[in-house]
């Protein structure tokens, strides 16, 4: 007779919702325990306050960096400039003032501080957005630290903690959404293989914003200004003079 063994047609039934069952408990847990142990490994270092500095005193390459020197960028680049500005290498490119819900006062943390930018933007090493920090982490230095918490600045962050409510920061270096930049690919280049300093490879598309206070576009960002970079010769590495250029296919940027 024609048809299907009602017996095993039922028993295939139970393996395939047996499996599915595993499929839909088992497999994100083990996912959820993989991205976990990810995170836990590539956690920043601890921060390690800055040595004194002496203001004035030139940056020489290959040196540690002194907060609150005079910024001297490795060439071809050149420094975005201060405020107000307008360089050879950005095109006209000072960007508008962008009015953010705290001032925030980069030029006390990296300057006076000498807290390194990858502290606070921790995903730029790991990931294609440098990230802004949780509030969690703002709070976690400046409710031990007593001398400032009369400062107008501080008694607004705390009451974004008091209210558990994010700072609701603005964008000030932005790209259309059909371009994709992935800040991963130039820190691992330009400071991990390269072991140039922090500040000096952030400047090179956002300007020297550690002495800035509320940070502002002074790089122009745009396809030529950053086509003319790509078509440089960079360093493969801090210890060989193989140099290379970066990728011109229009699918690395545009996906």
């Amino acid at each position: 007779m024609g048809g299907s063994d009602p017996v095993r047609t039922g028993e295939r039934l139970r393996v395939l919702i047996r499996r599915w069952r595993y499929a839909v408990i088992v497999v994100p847990f083990a996912i959820g325990a993989a991205v976990l142990a990810a995170e836990s490994v590539q956690q920043g270092t601890p921060y390690q306050q800055g040595t004194p500095y002496q203001p004035g005193t030139p940056y020489q390459p290959g040196t540690p960096y002194q907060p609150g020197g005079v910024f001297q960028p490795h060439e071809p680049f050149q420094q975005g400039g201060p405020i107000g500005s307008q360089t050879e290498d950005g095109y006209n490119a000072l960007g508008p003032v962008v009015t953010q819900p705290i001032e925030f006062p980069h030029y006390i943390h990296v300057e006076k501080m000498g807290i390194d930018c990858m502290y606070c933007h921790t995903y730029a090493r790991r990931s294609a957005v440098s990230g802004i920090p949780r509030l969690s982490k703002c709070i976690g230095c400046h409710q031990n630290i007593e001398s400032v918490k009369d400062k107008p600045r501080i008694k607004m962050l705390l009451d974004y903690w008091d209210k558990q409510q994010a700072i609701p920061w603005k964008k000030v270096h932005d790209e259309p959404d059909f371009v994709r930049f992935n800040h991963e690919r130039h820190i691992q280049r330009f400071i991990f293989d390269q072991g140039r300093p922090t500040r000096e490879v952030c400047g090179y598309c956002h300007g020297d914003v550690g002495s800035m206070t509320t940070a502002r576009r002074v790089k122009a960002i745009s396809m030529g200004w950053c086509i003319s970079c790509h078509e440089k010769d960079h360093k493969l590495n801090a210890v060989s003079d193989e140099t290379s250029h970066g990728p011109n296919d229009c699918w690395q940027c545009h996906k």
